[in-house]
């Protein structure tokens, strides 16, 4: 298994750096529809004078650092993408990924769940611990240890990420009940048409056989719900070892789907940046 080999070697184990070329083009376009829809949904005047969004934000960081923001917010909202977009493109690739780190640092300050933000910095830093990014828009092959190490940490990562989400799903008693999912499920069904934008996928056939709180859904919830702590902790694995990796990627792929329909805004970005990873974990 070359994550081990390359452990061993000194990170000397030759790899593709192909891959790392394919993940920054990923990377690039997750950040680019992140940074767009950032600016829709209310986002392009969340902080306009007098709104609930600018009180908080005010009273967190104070006057004089509010005032800071708030003036650079529209200017930084709309700049960051084109840096996102160079990075998929492959033009200037390790500047792209510096600018791209600080468009994503700057939402630190006024985002309520930073999960997947931070997820995406480790991501960005990664790639800009790696050589060869490549130039422009083509791919190329060969066999090279110069991305062996940024490729090594990303996959590492992408394991945390994994096993970190599990041990918390596991820890967490509403989550392994059923409960959570049910209950989620049950109110989006009874306030789907009250929200102001569509948050959530959920498919009519799961709101109305499962969209109730009882116990036989709640049951069902409790086999979804422990099928994915199960998931989890076996795809990292999975992906690494040859014979599997085709069916974890495609499990991957369907359970991250599944993720977006309960909340699409947040977790479209997450997942694109988590199965694009998927193709690091070959040499």
């Amino acid at each position: 298994m070359w994550f081990l080999d390359a452990l061993v070697s000194g990170f000397q184990t030759p790899t593709d750096p192909a891959r790392i070329q394919w993940f920054r083009f990923i990377t690039g376009l997750a950040c680019t529809y992140r940074f767009a829809i950032a600016c829709g949904h209310g986002g392009w005047n969340r902080y306009a004078p007098e709104s609930l969004s600018s009180a908080v934000l005010r009273e967190r960081l104070g006057d004089v650092r509010f005032t800071v923001f708030a003036r650079a917010y529209q200017p930084v909202l709309a700049a960051r993408i084109v840096p996102a977009f160079t990075l998929a493109a492959g033009f200037l690739p390790h500047l792209s990924a510096l600018l791209v780190l600080a468009g994503l640092a700057f939402e630190l300050i006024s985002i309520k769940s930073p999960n997947s933000i931070r997820f995406a910095l480790l991501a960005v830093t990664c790639l800009l611990t790696a050589p060869d990014l490549g130039s422009g828009p083509v791919i190329r092959h060969a066999s090279t240890s110069h991305n062996t190490w940024a490729q090594w940490l990303m996959v590492l990562i992408t394991i945390d990420v994994y096993w970190n989400s599990a041990w918390h799903k596991a820890h967490s008693a509403q989550f392994r009940s059923g409960r959570y999912l049910a209950q989620w499920v049950h109110v989006y069904a009874q306030v789907k048409n009250q929200l102001p934008y569509r948050e959530h996928w959920i498919p009519a056939v799961i709101r109305t056989r499962l969209g109730t709180l009882s116990d036989g859904n709640v049951a069902v919830w409790r086999a979804v719900a422990v099928a994915v702590i199960a998931l989890e902790v076996a795809l990292p694995a999975a992906l690494l070892a040859p014979p599997t990796r085709p069916y974890a990627i495609a499990v991957g792929i369907a359970m991250h789907a599944g993720f977006c329909c309960l909340k699409p805004r947040q977790l479209i970005f997450f997942s694109s940046l988590t199965i694009g990873s998927y193709v690091l974990f070959a040499a």
